[in-house]
């Protein structure tokens, strides 16, 4: 239950950080220790950048359920496996979507 508990509090960050970009006035960024692309419109971009991370919190948070089975259950399997499939997902749909959706042309 604890396990499930911080597990649903990190999900809980991710929806944060969604919730921060919808409100930010500059463009998002999405990759640790590097400038947000230019973008052609900010608040287009920072929309998209909310619903790709409170999406990731929420399913992050689903995939927590396992979680609740107990200590040695073999569907944390499923938990382990989903995040690693979900992190692929969320830099794919941001490469190959929302970044060359919204990048400046040059």
């Amino acid at each position: 239950m604890i396990a499930f508990i911080i597990w649903c509090l990190i999900s809980c960050v991710f929806i944060g950080i969604g919730i921060s970009c919808l409100f930010s006035k500059k463009p998002a960024g999405f990759w640790a220790n590097a400038e947000a692309p230019e973008v052609t419109d900010i608040k287009k971009y920072n929309r998209a950048m909310c619903k790709l991370w409170c999406a990731f919190g929420i399913i992050m948070m689903l995939l927590g359920i396992p979680l609740l089975d107990g200590q040695n259950s073999p569907l944390v399997f499923i938990t382990v496996f989903g995040i690693l499939l979900e992190i692929v997902g969320l830099m794919i749909v941001y490469v190959l979507v929302i970044e060359k959706k919204y990048r400046e042309k040059n």
